[in-house]
């Protein structure tokens, strides 16, 4: 909850210091507003906020998801191996024109004829196999 709050005020602060400095800066360019030292200033502190305040926010937001996933063990980790996985899964759902639950028998069938394999094996044997019945 309050990740939330610093989410939605931050947010707020945000949109509003940006509207400050998009008006600053019409201002400056149509003339309307003298450049000095005080409105240089004044920009450069509104230019300042605007990115802290996205830093943070953002900053914010990765850290959330990062601790969701470190709480969550199904959702993806960072690491090499995982993502190599992922991307052996999806090369064999897009040659199955995008049928999971085809793709997953595959590699179940792989896994219980060839047991005591990784699962990256299974998954590039499900595709060796697909990709050989297609020929």
């Amino acid at each position: 909850m309050g990740n939330q709050v610093v989410i939605i005020v931050g947010t707020f602060i945000l949109l509003l210091t940006g509207l400050l400095l998009g008006y600053v800066l019409s201002q400056l360019v149509l003339g309307f507003l003298g450049f000095n030292l005080l409105t240089l200033l004044g920009t450069l502190s509104l230019i300042l906020i605007f990115g802290t305040l996205y830093y943070v926010l953002f900053w914010q937001l990765r850290r959330e998801q990062i601790q969701s996933q470190a709480f969550n063990p199904g959702v993806s980790n960072q690491t090499g191996e995982f993502s190599y996985e992922n991307d052996l899964k999806n090369r064999l759902i897009a040659r199955l024109d995008g049928d999971i639950d085809t793709a997953e028998q595959l590699i179940e069938q792989a896994r219980q004829n060839n047991p005591g394999m990784s699962e990256d094996w299974y998954i590039q044997k499900a595709i060796d196999d697909f990709e050989g019945d297609r020929e």
